[in-house]
């Protein structure tokens, strides 16, 4: 299910709602141990050169900094639990952030309601900015180009409640130029709507024995096919015709205004990859089949966010080698903390019915179905499993800023607000929290 159609789906029954907003209180005391800024890193400001230091992946320099993490980490789960205030390395309120911003942790408006149950939070970083004049700004820029699109025709109400300007905003605190966060909405909503009309919603013309070919369709709007003379034109007005190739070809176009070729390369890539998730759960759909439990986290590292993380330098007008980025602990660090980020929104999505078809796919189900546990031990192990994932980035990406380039300790920092942006806006979104 995509992430438009779950948050605009309709309320769950009241036990499960108010058991995932047991789960996901999101209280400023209660942020247990994430600091707010990644080991290693510092938050700065959008286009300040960063200091250099060791380079060179792998060195025994990372390794000592893992087990520091480590140790740091065990230290606050004996006993963190009244001291989220005085983490190490965490800045001060009011320190140096994005241009013209606080980067003090937000206050979330999520419902605060924790019913004695025991269910830990989620262990993830405070956004940080909010700058809701900024989020309108792109916001709105975001439903007038999806209406030129042609996208969500008739359905841009939920477009504009979904709030994804918003989303750009906190997930990606080193840019306050809108049109740069206009960019990566604009690619993040295309991906979205080439899951609603082709995958889940088939109001929206969605068949799941047409799935393989028009995800194979909607990608040549990323990568471009070149066609003998006499086919071209009326391919070309093929690919004008269909709402979601417009979509998907203007974001890419727009992106690429700030993109450096490499940096286009990597997000093709992982839409590529992300269509192929796009395919395994039209699968599972197909089949009438719940997936076990090691076979949906697999799924959800392809059917992530990381689309939308791998744009953090782009949004922050700098560059990551395609080697650092293509690296295989970068690359396991990255993808874990994609993974994290779209658990999370398993999690909130709980708090909406299930599609019209009655299958719906999230972690806490999938644990359900595989254990024979209750729902309240599944969105307990989910959670479990959410904090293991940030706690290894952590812990990884802090090694690997230590003794990376500049542009890698910029962008691992980039993720974990990345991460703590996602949080947030979950945690604040009316469509989540209405319930």
């Amino acid at each position: 299910m995509s992430l438009l159609s779950r948050i605009t789906a309709p309320p769950a029954r009241h036990d499960v709602a108010r058991l995932v907003a047991t789960l996901l209180t999101h209280r400023q005391d209660a942020r247990r141990s994430a600091p707010q800024a990644l080991p290693g890193t510092t938050p700065r400001p959008a286009g300040t050169a960063l200091p250099t230091g060791p380079t060179g992946l792998g060195t025994s320099a990372a390794r000592l900094a893992a087990g520091k993490a480590r140790e740091t980490w065990r230290a606050g789960k004996a006993g963190a639990a009244g001291e989220a205030g005085n983490v190490a390395g965490k800045p001060a309120a009011g320190a140096p952030g994005a241009p013209g911003i606080s980067v003090a942790p937000v206050a979330s408006g999520a419902a605060s309601d924790d019913r004695g149950t025991g269910v830990p939070e989620l262990y993830c970083p405070p956004a940080l900015r909010d700058d809701p004049a900024l989020a309108r700004e792109v916001n709105d820029r975001l439903v007038d180009w999806a209406d030129e699109a042609g996208i969500y025709a008739g359905r841009l109400d939920r477009v504009r409640a979904a709030d994804f300007g918003r989303l750009m905003m906190l997930a990606h605190p080193d840019s306050d130029d809108p049109d740069r966060l206009l960019a990566a909405g604009k690619c993040a909503l295309a991906e979205w709507a080439t899951d609603d009309y082709y995958c889940d919603d088939e109001t929206m013309g969605s068949r799941t024995e047409l799935l393989g070919s028009h995800l194979g369709l909607a990608y040549t709007a990323l990568d471009p096919s070149h066609l003998p003379a006499r086919y071209a034109p009326a391919w070309e007005e093929e690919m004008r015709e269909d709402p979601v190739r417009v979509a998907l070809r203007s974001g890419l176009d727009h992106l690429s205004r700030y993109a450096e070729p490499s940096q286009v390369a990597r997000l093709r890539h992982e839409v590529a990859v992300l269509f192929v998730g796009y395919e395994q759960e039209g699968s599972w759909r197909s089949q009438g089949r719940m997936p076990g439990v090691r076979e949906y986290l697999a799924h959800r590292q392809i059917n992530s966010f990381l689309p939308c993380i791998a744009l953090a330098d782009v949004v922050g007008g700098y560059a990551l080698p395609a080697s650092e980025y293509a690296e295989p602990r970068v690359r396991r660090a990255v993808t874990m903390a994609a993974t994290a980020a779209t658990l999370v929104n398993d999690l909130y999505s709980m708090t909406k019915e299930h599609d019209s078809s009655g299958v719906e796919f999230n972690l806490p189900v999938v644990i359900a179905e595989e254990d024979g546990c209750s729902l309240r031990e599944a969105i307990e192990r989910s959670a479990e499993i959410h904090d293991e994932l940030v706690h290894t980035y952590e812990t990884e990406a802090a090694a690997l800023a230590l003794t990376g380039t500049p542009e890698l300790r910029r962008f691992l920092a980039g993720v974990w607000a990345w991460l703590g942006g996602n949080r947030e806006w979950h945690a604040g979104s009316p469509r989540y929290n209405g319930a």
